[in-house]
C-alpha cells in the first residue's frame, strides 16, 4: 500500500455478495478495495493502515458492537481525512447519527449511482483518476 497516487477503500459489509459488488463498483472506479464483514475488522485494519485509507464504504446492519453509523463516528474522531459514505436499504440515518462530513446512499445502488455519488460528495483530489474522468 505504498503507492502514493492510489486511492485505497475500505469496504464494508457482512453480506458476502454485496460486499464483492460493492469492491468492483469501487475498482471500476480507480480505487484499490480493502474488504471487512463487521465493524471491528474495519477499526482493526484501519488502526494499521488508516493513513492510506482514502474511503471507508461502509453498510449500516452488521453483526457485532459497532454497526455502519458507529463506525462512521469512530472513523472520523480518530481518522479525518478519510471519506465515509454509509449505505443501507433498510435504514436512514437521523440528525446526529453520522458526523457532517459522511454521507448516505441508498441499497440497491448501481455503479452509475456510486460513482456519481464519489464525484459530487468526495474532494476531487481524493478521487482516483478513472473516477474524475467518467461520466
Amino acid at each position: 500500500m505504498a503507492d502514493a497516487k492510489t486511492r485505497h477503500a475500505l469496504v464494508v459489509d457482512d453480506d458476502p455478495l454485496i460486499l464483492m459488488d460493492a469492491s468492483a463498483i469501487l475498482d471500476d472506479a480507480g480505487f484499490s478495495c480493502h474488504e471487512a464483514g463487521t465493524g471491528a475488522e474495519a477499526i482493526a485494519f484501519l488502526e494499521v493502515n488508516h493513513r492510506a485509507v482514502t474511503l471507508l464504504f461502509s453498510d449500516v446492519e452488521m453483526p457485532g458492537d459497532i454497526n455502519g453509523f458507529g463506525l462512521a463516528r469512530h472513523v472520523d474522531r480518530h481518522w479525518p481525512h478519510i471519506e465515509i459514505v454509509i449505505a443501507s436499504g433498510r435504514i436512514k440515518p437521523e440528525a446526529g447519527e453520522l458526523p457532517d462530513k459522511a454521507t448516505f446512499i441508498g441499497k440497491p445502488f448501481s455503479a452509475r449511482t456510486v460513482h456519481e455519488h464519489l464525484r459530487g460528495t468526495m474532494p476531487e483530489e481524493k478521487q482516483p483518476e478513472p473516477l474524475r474522468h467518467a461520466g
